[in-house]
């Protein structure tokens, strides 16, 4: 189903060009899944509620003359239409252009798309090459399948809230919807393995891909289960550092910032003794290997902290930096913004748009040295924006029938 070079949207480069996707969903999930795949070239197109769209449209509290700002990275490249899904006409504009689809990536509650007869099993009866992503709390089967589920409560069953913080105080979370991203990442990985599969090895068989938040981040908890498993230690939250890793923490400077210092492997270890004119403890046996140096690490933390503390972030940063020593600054979205590196790898986007004039966005990640993707527009700027470029351009709906649609409230 892949699109031709012909039908391909100028505006959109890098390896996933010609690849259409329909996205159906909203808050974070679901959509971040389709960025990742948007800003390398994929054809996106939103399916939105008529009228209200997608409720990120309105997330957050900061707005810049009453809009919001999140849209504008969450949302860029992404062809906006709407449809009515609770409609039997709606539904069938979304079969419709499933004929012409290659992914369909979704985060409603599991059951939902079987409810609106948009399950798997007739998609692939339309389309039979179709990916379907989906993205639930828990995922589409097992006894948690049909709880609600956001990022917080994922993180919190995952096991990643548990070892976040301090001992014997309350789990902080952090302050991003991680479980989302992290979950969105995971399914994007999956919607890209099972587009290699398909028309490398699969025949062009299409697939359904379940990706929950929960497990996505019980995927991220290294070596905790094992550990436990084998021996019964369950990891604990260690604060600002790693617990039985030294050093490998937040330090103290002269002008009331921290720095990370992480120089916990042997080699690094021995560049940080010489940066800071210690060259006894190289040999010293309550620091001479990964175990003793985690075995004693409030005492070296200390110590460290200490020296650091005669020196302002900058020059601390510089003289370790010069040393070869695993060293960073602590920085605001402020200090990222003005970070030279962050500048030079065009990772502080300046676009263009039409509301909000010239604004700054997150560049694109990774970098590719061949087929690098772009930023064409930063999300469109109502609901059903693309409704006549996709109804009339992709599925040859006429005018006179798309205008009958808006007035049922179809679209």
């Amino acid at each position: 189903m892949t699109i031709t070079t012909e039908e391909r949207d100028p505006k959109l480069n890098g390896p996933l060009a010609g690849v259409r996707v329909i996205e159906m969903g909203q808050l974070l999930a679901g959509p971040f899944t389709t960025s990742r795949l948007a800003d390398f070239g994929a054809e996106v197109i939103k399916v939105e509620t008529p009228g209200k769209g997608d409720p990120m449209r309105e997330w957050g509290y900061h707005r810049w003359e009453g809009k919001c700002l999140w849209w504008s990275t969450l949302a860029r490249n992404k062809k906006s239409i709407t449809a009515n899904l609770r409609d039997e006409r709606g539904q069938d504009l979304v079969k419709k252009l499933v004929t012409e689809a290659d992914v369909l990536s979704e985060n409603f509650k599991p059951g939902t798309l079987e409810k609106w007869g948009l399950g798997p099993d007739e998609l692939h009866k339309i389309n039979p090459s179709l990916i379907i992503s989906r993205i639930s709390g828990y995922g589409q089967t097992g006894p948690y399948a049909e709880r609600p589920g956001f990022a917080s409560v994922g993180e919190a069953l995952g096991g990643m809230r548990y070892i976040n913080g301090f001992p014997n105080q309350p789990p902080p979370r952090t302050g991003l919807s991680l479980g989302d991203t992290l979950t969105g990442m995971f399914a994007a990985q999956g919607i890209l393995m099972a587009l290699y599969w398909r028309d490398a090895m699969g025949g062009g068989k299409g697939q359904v891909i379940d990706t929950s938040i929960a497990e996505s981040c019980l995927s991220m908890m290294e070596s905790a289960l094992p550990e436990y498993d084998k021996l019964g230690v369950i990891r604990e939250p260690s604060g600002t550092g790693l617990a039985n890793v030294s050093p490998s923490n937040l330090f103290p400077t002269s002008d009331g910032k921290y720095v990370i210092i992480a120089a916990n492997i042997d080699a690094m270890f021995r560049r940080l003794c010489e940066a800071m004119e210690k060259p006894e403890w190289i040999k010293d046996p309550r620091f001479v290997d990964h175990k003793a140096r985690g075995a004693n690490a409030d005492l070296l933390d200390g110590l460290i902290g200490e020296w650091t503390a005669t020196m302002t972030a900058a020059d601390l940063t510089e003289h370790l930096d010069k040393n070869g020593v695993v060293v960073g600054p602590i920085y605001t979205i402020a200090d990222v913004a003005a970070d030279p590196h962050f500048k030079a790898r065009n990772m502080i986007r300046r676009e263009k748009d039409d509301f909000f004039g010239e604004i700054a966005v997150p560049g694109i990640v990774p970098i590719f040295s061949e087929t690098e993707g772009d930023i064409g527009w930063l999300g469109s700027p109502t609901p059903g924006s693309h409704n006549e470029e996709v109804y009339n351009g992709v599925l040859g709906i006429s005018a006179d029938e798309l205008a009958e649609l808006a007035k049922d409230g179809i679209i």
